[in-house]
């Protein structure tokens, strides 16, 4: 009698996995062709032949893997390739309506003269009320050209479709705390709390994870503690930081906190006020949270004890590695990686999570009103970016940080970017490769890092 209702039970579950991974074309086939067949055959066996078969995924690695790649596991945040995910552009005319944000230094209008970005992303397959005009902009034929928001469901929901459609785990919603209540730029927050639910929807929609990171850029020291511990009680208490999709490691919520830079102007942390932090996140209760540093770049050789003490509080910690480059023999040069080796075991010594960042290059002339060509860290066809994921796997990572998916301001995107922009201004472009070349190099970077495959240094896949 047991044994058939356990058998019963798992019949039960075996239908309930099938209409979780199979789309409603897949499922109608399922449920008239394949399931009088279950008596027959046995169903968990069935069903993974079935649903590899439907998908018919990319095992070569040569292309986007289709939309049906399964939905990322969020219990935990080990074996996770995410993006840093900042969703800061406004347009005029969007929900915000506060102009051009982080599209120009100049809100109310967006003149060659007043750009604050380095690429100009492929707006191919934005939807027409995801299209906002940008006078005086046109490309090489003419045609008009245009930007996104990122307060747009249509828009982020687009964005996780990708990071579905090429295989990347989800993304680290940077929480800017000057955007926060109690922060200088406050009449943002609205906006930016509906674009948080955006991201929260679209993670669910597409089985994406994402959890925040708070930056404390620009914010006083005195106001840190209180502006960010207010915010997360908020996330918690409205239940944010406990649905599915949100990132957990060892049943906490996962939370990042960028700004662990010493004596960095723009970044106003202190000794005091990070062992606030984490004594709060650490308190067992509604707010008890897996801590994730972020910060220098140097953090084992910094010279004060307060800071090696606390930093060795934390759960994990990513240094920033965007802008160390070292040059080779023939002036090329490469991300430095040569101390990965050593912060690794330096975290595994403490308990700690080593989460490195790789990126794909660097620009920000336009944004530092810098000549054409005066900060560049060319990609180099991606092999810049290649290099650092190759050096991850003879280390044996698998939990990463790319910097980023929609970071134009820097030139660190990797997500969809034209090799066609206007005319108008100075733009970095993907040098002729396809735009989505950088989700592609990722997501088969992903693929191999968890598959703990030893990654060639040359790239696998071709354009």
């Amino acid at each position: 009698m047991l044994s058939g209702a356990l058998g019963f039970r798992r019949r039960q579950q075996s239908a309930v996995l099938v209409s979780a991974l199979l789309t409603t074309a897949e499922r109608t086939l399922w449920m008239h062709c394949v399931r009088p067949l279950m008596k027959q055959i046995k169903p968990f066996l069935l069903m993974l032949l079935v649903t590899l078969a439907l998908r018919g995924e990319d095992s070569a690695g040569t292309g986007p893997k289709s939309s049906l790649v399964g939905v990322v596991d969020a219990r935990s945040l080990r074996g996770k390739v995410m993006c840093g995910y900042q969703g800061w552009f406004r347009c005029p005319g969007d929900s915000a309506k506060q102009g051009w944000i982080h599209w120009s230094r100049d809100s109310g209008r967006l003149v060659p003269e007043t750009l604050t970005f380095e690429m100009w992303p492929d707006m191919t397959e934005y939807a027409a009320q995801e299209r906002f005009t940008v006078p005086g902009f046109s490309g090489v034929d003419g045609a008009q050209s245009c930007l996104f928001s990122s307060d747009q469901p249509g828009t982020v929901q687009r964005h996780f479709e990708w990071m579905r459609n090429y295989g990347i785990d989800g993304v680290w919603l940077q929480h800017f705390l000057v955007d926060l209540r109690g922060g200088p730029l406050q009449d943002r927050y609205v906006s930016r709390r509906r674009m948080l639910e955006n991201v929260r929807a679209a993670a669910q929609e597409t089985g994406r994870a994402w959890a925040i990171a708070f930056d404390i850029a620009g914010m006083p020291t005195d106001k840190i503690f209180e502006v960010l511990t207010k915010e997360w009680r908020v996330l918690a208490d409205e239940g944010v930081t406990q649905d599915g999709r949100y990132l957990h490691e060892g049943g906490l919520p996962v939370v990042q906190i960028w700004g662990f830079y010493y004596q960095d102007p723009h970044n106003a942390m202190t000794a005091r006020v990070a062992n606030q932090l984490i004594d709060f996140l650490k308190a067992p209760g509604a707010y008890q949270a897996y801590l994730v540093g972020g910060g220098d770049w140097a953090w084992r050789r910094n010279p004060d004890p307060e800071w090696q003490a606390f930093l060795r509080r934390l759960d994990a910690y990513s240094p920033w590695n965007v802008g160390n480059v070292s040059k080779d023999s023939r002036g090329v040069l490469h991300a430095s990686t040569g101390c990965w080796a050593e912060d690794k075991r330096e975290c595994d010594k403490h308990g700690m999570l080593w989460m490195p960042v790789v990126y794909p290059g660097f620009n920000w002339d336009n944004l530092q009103r810098l000549p054409p060509g005066a900060s560049l860290i060319p990609r180099r066809g991606g092999e810049f970016m290649w290099e650092q994921f190759h050096a991850l796997s003879k280390l044996g990572a698998n939990s990463v940080y790319v910097a980023m998916f929609d970071e134009v301001d820097e030139g660190t995107a990797i997500f969809k970017v034209t090799s066609t922009p206007p005319t108008q201004g100075h733009f970095v472009t993907y040098d002729g490769l396809p735009s989505d070349w950088y989700l592609r190099l990722v997501g088969e970077g992903t693929r191999m890092l968890r598959g703990k495959r030893a990654i060639p240094p040359g790239i696998p896949i071709r354009p």
